[in-house]
């Protein structure tokens, strides 16, 4: 109680202080850490509760709160890693598309007058370029509804449980960023399950804890196959092996945490193992993007040379005859 106090006392966001008042009245109440935190499920995740749980019954709950501590850090890495290195070619991206926007706003129609004065007949390239314009600047209000009615539908759409499903094992299976996210889950998903089973959580339970916790239903689904499989009484290689998520090298791993009794152990290895290739990944990401990134720019300044300037100077050239 005197621990919940100073906390209370020190939080920085007030709403966070009400939270930790609300664990002081359920714990003077008479209830459980756990079943406090259990009724902030925003705050605490069900993995930190059933952690908690699992403290409470053991009674090492000092060593549960310092591997969940270390825990959040490993996830607040991750996303911190992410997030840096998608912010380059994220501001290439929304760079390239206000360009777009000035280009067919701005650019276009002021050649479009200047083609006009020479009344000749113009390439299809310049055609496609200005019918493209014109749409873009007398339908731009519609193209923002639109736009907007499509993020909302998305959004809608993933929201659910099938179309949740459907972009998690999408993002999976996209280039470049696929690897990233999957081998991110994956070091999640071990580095969840060694605190479980170091814990004393037992395996179908740390199963079904480990699914909620890895933030991407497919592998999700996977691990709970996984879960089902082990409650038939089959071996965690053999329900590993038919989830299809895992390399060899980690189901050899899993092979001789089994045999060894040390599972817990290399499953912590798993984790430190797929936390260093995404490291090497997002070192790697600005360096795999680039390329794609410069052809796609070039492909948009050929398209404006070949639609705007290759005219007038042809355009110009016949004037000069004349």
């Amino acid at each position: 109680m005197r621990g919940l106090t100073g906390l209370q006392e020190s939080a920085v966001k007030p709403a966070f202080g009400a939270v930790i008042s609300d664990l002081r009245e359920a714990l003077d109440s008479g209830r459980e850490l756990s079943a406090a935190m259990r009724r902030h499920p925003t705050v605490f995740s069900l993995f930190y509760v059933s952690m908690v749980k699992v403290g409470e019954m053991t009674g090492r709950l000092d060593e549960i709160f310092l591997r969940l501590s270390e825990h959040l850090e490993f996830e607040r890495e991750m996303r911190n890693r992410v997030k840096t290195a998608l912010r380059y070619p994220m501001f290439v991206m929304i760079a390239m598309l206000v360009a777009m926007i000035v280009v067919n706003i701005f650019v276009i129609p002021a050649f479009e007058k200047v083609f006009a004065g020479f009344g000749a007949e113009l390439p299809l390239m310049t055609r496609i370029l200005l019918g493209t314009s014109k749409f873009f600047v007398n339908y731009w209000l519609l193209l923002l509804v639109g736009a907007i009615a499509a993020i909302v539908t998305f959004k809608s759409f993933i929201s659910t449980k099938d179309g949740r499903f459907w972009w998690d094992r999408f993002l999976l299976r996209m280039p470049i960023f696929g690897r990233i996210v999957s081998k991110a889950t994956l070091a999640r998903f071990a580095r969840s399950f060694a605190l479980s089973s170091k814990s004393g959580v037992p395996i179908v339970h740390a199963l079904t804890v480990v699914a909620s916790t890895v933030d991407n239903t497919f592998i999700a689904a996977s691990v709970e196959q996984m879960r089902d499989g082990v409650e038939r009484g089959d071996s965690i290689l053999r329900t590993a092996t038919a989830s299809k998520v895992f390399t060899p090298v980690v189901l050899q791993m899993i092979a001789v945490g089994e045999e060894t009794g040390m599972l817990d152990d290399l499953m912590d290895e798993i984790g430190g193992m797929y936390e260093g290739e995404v490291e090497y990944e997002l070192k790697t990401l600005s360096s795999n993007i680039e390329p794609i990134l410069i052809v796609a720019l070039g492909i948009m300044v050929l398209i404006l040379a070949l639609g705007i300037f290759v005219p007038i100077w042809d355009l110009g050239k016949v004037a000069l005859k004349k």
